[in-house]
């Protein structure tokens, strides 16, 4: 099991033990008579049902990106992380630059393949643009679920 999926099932525990106390701050809060206790109660049992949301989007968003990255190491066609890094194991920006050129070139090629998107997302990532990154990951995920539905 990697770092990252230990880190993922630590945060988790630890979010769902946190959702359990709030809820039960929650229900001690509304069960006092006055107004304000009883709002600020309602607001704790709504922020951690939002955060359970939030929680639960980023692991399915997690596991539907491992499955694609699992489909394009069968196929041979998961990007080659080769870039130089700096002694403190940054990617050197300029030659990732130069490997976003290639991928964004391929997706422009190929609009409709998700494995372009899905190497462009990584080339984002590379380049450091983690906001584009994660969307174009999210159009590679809906492109392949369309195209087997």
């Amino acid at each position: 099991m990697s770092k990252a999926k230990i880190g993922a099932i630590v945060v988790s525990v630890l979010l769902a033990f946190y959702f359990v106390i709030m809820g039960q701050r929650a229900w001690i809060l509304i069960r006092e008579p006055d107004l304000v206790p009883k709002l600020m109660g309602v607001a704790l049992f709504v922020l951690p049902v939002v955060g359970a949301w939030a929680l639960i989007m980023e692991l399915l968003f997690g596991s539907r990106m491992e499955k694609l990255a699992r489909i394009l190491e069968t196929e041979g066609g998961l990007p080659v992380d080769d870039l130089p890094r700096t002694p403190g194991g940054r990617i050197v920006q300029e030659a990732a630059d130069e490997a976003f050129a290639q991928y964004q070139a391929e997706a422009e090629a190929a609009p409709d393949d998700w494995r372009s998107w899905f190497r462009l997302s990584c080339a984002y990532d590379a380049s450091g643009d983690r906001r584009r990154a994660r969307s174009t990951m999210r159009k590679a995920i809906t492109m392949e679920r369309a195209g087997r539905a």
